[in-house]
């Protein structure tokens, strides 16, 4: 009787044994899950820093006078081209003098052109008298040497006169030679000196014609290159001076992310090298080229000042927009990578775990150890080998041992 009885309870605990496993085994759900394969790739060495978006060029347009500002024809935001009128001061006072300059530029060229057609100066009308002059005198003694030299032939005069009348002819012919030379050569150098006076009084007029011209040019302020106006500090009716800009003008066709990158990373940094500026809100990364590394430290930062210039950039980035800069300085080759996705990250560590699932469908937890992102993945330095299957989506929460079906695999190129 005991017997009949064990054996029936030990039937009836079987049986309930089997019953159980049959129910947890009904209840095991099976998880739908994405998965890619972990790859091998070439992973950029790479350097970070904060940085700043400034423009290629930048300018403040301030006047080069003091004066009323008459008219503003731009105004913050706008964009100009190389050269464009972008305000006007108040300039009828450089107007005037402006005419008065261009008259006395057409009377220095009446006055050049008056003398080089050979009007004689008063010195030189002075002279041709003078020259007249002892001419007579000189007539006048030859005709008394003539007359006394007959008279002492016939012995109506005694020799005494005849040699009176010789020397007074002679001092007659010196005085006719000299002032012959004297109006040839005044003659000779009035003509040139007056008209070399009249050619500088010319070049002068001209002169304050030019300065009047740039003087009345400063009353139109341009632009020095094709820009965007970013800031504007006066407005219609303030006095514009030379002090005070009245706009910045950016050009931001080209822009230049400036980052200080510390000395201890500074030596794998040269130029020609890629770098990618990333925005601190994430949204918006672009790639350039470093074009400038200074070859001085930063005394108080023991950092080096680093530019990476971006052709083109999108008109969503801004001049002063900061975040970080990224600068490839090399390349690790046969890193092991997997999507972002793929990694539950540790805050605050370079560990994280991933979901990989074996041949027969089990996922099954394991730690990593990670690297910076680049390019869409995280690269493994430990923990995970090429090939493996890893969940990318689906897996969130999923715990060790869980059957999954999987739903597709993607196969993605690693980043270059």
């Amino acid at each position: 009787m005991k017997l009949l009885v064990i054996a029936t309870l030990a039937f009836l605990l079987s049986t309930g044994c089997r019953r159980q496993e049959v129910q947890d085994t009904a209840a095991a759900p099976v998880v739908t899950v994405q998965v890619t394969k972990a790859e091998l790739a070439d992973i950029p060495q790479t350097v970070t820093a904060s940085a700043t978006i400034f423009p290629r060029q930048q300018a403040g347009i301030a006047a080069r006078i003091t004066a009323p500002i008459r008219e503003l024809r731009v105004g913050k935001g706008s964009f100009v081209t190389e050269g464009q009128v972008v305000a006007v001061l108040e300039n009828r006072d450089l107007v005037a003098q402006r005419q008065q300059a261009a008259a006395a530029l057409a009377d220095a060229k009446a006055n050049l052109d008056k003398t080089e057609n050979g009007t004689l100066p008063v010195d030189l009308e002075r002279a041709t008298g003078q020259l007249e002059t002892v001419r007579a005198e000189l007539d006048q003694a030859q005709k008394d040497f003539d007359r006394r030299n007959q008279l002492f032939a016939k012995g109506a005069i005694p020799q005494r006169d005849l040699l009176t009348s010789q020397t007074a002819l002679a001092t007659a012919k010196a005085n006719y030679a000299v002032a012959q030379r004297s109006l040839d050569l005044l003659k000779n150098r009035s003509s040139k000196l007056d008209i070399e006076m009249a050619k500088a009084r010319l070049e002068q007029a001209a002169a304050t014609l030019g300065a009047a011209d740039a003087n009345l040019s400063f009353s139109q302020l341009r632009a020095p290159f094709a820009g965007t106006i970013t800031e504007q500090f006066q407005y219609l009716g303030d006095m514009a001076s030379p002090s005070a800009p009245l706009y910045t003008l950016m050009d931001l066709s080209t822009v230049v992310a400036r980052a200080q990158v510390p000395e201890s990373q500074a030596s794998t940094v040269t130029t020609k090298q890629y770098c990618e500026f990333i925005a601190a809100d994430s949204r918006q990364s672009e790639r350039g080229r470093i074009t400038v590394v200074n070859r001085a430290v930063d005394a108080t930062r023991r950092t080096v000042e680093t530019w990476c210039e971006i052709s083109h950039p999108p008109p969503g980035l801004r001049g002063g927009t900061f975040g970080s800069l990224c600068i490839e300085t090399g390349r690790t080759p046969n890193v092991v990578v997997v999507p972002l996705p793929a990694v539950q990250v540790q805050e605050g560590t370079h560990k994280g775990s991933v979901l990989v699932v074996d041949f027969h469908h089990v996922a099954h937890q394991r730690t990593v150890q990670i690297e910076d992102p680049v390019g869409g993945k995280f690269p493994i330095a430990k923990g995970l080998r090429p090939g493996e299957l890893v969940v990318i989506e689906g897996g969130y929460g999923v715990p060790d041992g869980t059957t999954v079906r999987i739903a597709e695999v993607q196969r993605e190129n690693s980043s270059q």
